[in-house]
């Protein structure tokens, strides 16, 4: 029941299941506890503090996210979180994925649960390419040492494609491309190398790429940019 209402873009699946164990829910007239309770969406008729549930539209975006913000629905320190940014849709949306507070750029915002888990699904594979600016000039052996593995805390941590983007004379910036999406993955891979991290944008996901696209801003995506991803 709970997948259902996240199916229909109605809020997430935690959050329906927590209005359903409330008794918020009604299915075909009467009051369902479980969250797992097994429904048609095109059969039932289903009921939230008593007012019928349809499909919600569709609804696809992406945003360049600024560093600083949290990517989160809402945050107990009192954070600004991306939905800060976004305009009113009168629906429930979510982040496909995350980038941590200090990240900035690429991030898909949607209301469709299954075309969110066709992209951050681990199974999925989906690559994400980042730039990464980092407080030294790379050393010889560097994208060698990410691409073959770093152990990190118990686990080897990789990058599947690792080049130098762009030279300073006391800096440079990397591009990394990853597939595994691991929490907080590159930053770890440098801390254990002892390298500092200055910035790091995500600008793709999958053949999608961030553009041009304002920091802050939001867009909804093409028919064409969706379709990318299925759907």
């Amino acid at each position: 029941m709970a997948r259902a209402l996240s199916k229909l873009g109605y809020c997430s699946r935690s959050a329906a299941g927590k209005l359903i164990r409330e008794g918020s829910v009604s299915l075909n007239g009467r009051i369902v506890h479980d969250p797992e309770f097994p429904l048609s969406v095109n059969a039932d008729r289903i009921l939230v503090h008593g007012r019928k549930i349809k499909a919600a539209e569709k609804v696809y975006l992406m945003m360049n996210k600024p560093r600083g913000i949290v990517t989160s629905a809402r945050d107990e320190k009192g954070r600004d979180t991306v939905y800060s940014l976004l305009p009113e849709y009168g629906q429930w949306l979510a982040p496909v994925g995350r980038l941590d507070k200090a990240s900035e750029g690429l991030l898909l915002i949607t209301n469709d649960s299954q075309w969110a888990a066709r992209i951050s699904s681990p199974d999925a594979q989906v690559e994400k390419t980042y730039h990464v600016q980092i407080g030294t000039v790379a050393k010889e052996g560097l994208i060698r040492e990410l691409t073959n593995g770093i152990k990190v805390e118990g686990e080897v941590l990789r990058a599947k494609q690792a080049s130098i983007a762009r030279r300073g004379e006391k800096h440079c910036w990397l591009e990394i491309v990853l597939d595994e999406g691991k929490n907080r993955q590159i930053r770890r891979m440098l801390a254990a190398l002892d390298i500092e991290v200055l910035r790091l944008v995500r600008i793709g996901i999958g053949p999608l790429r961030l553009g041009d696209l304002p920091k802050g801003a939001v867009r909804p995506l093409t028919a064409k940019e969706k379709s990318l991803f299925g759907g």
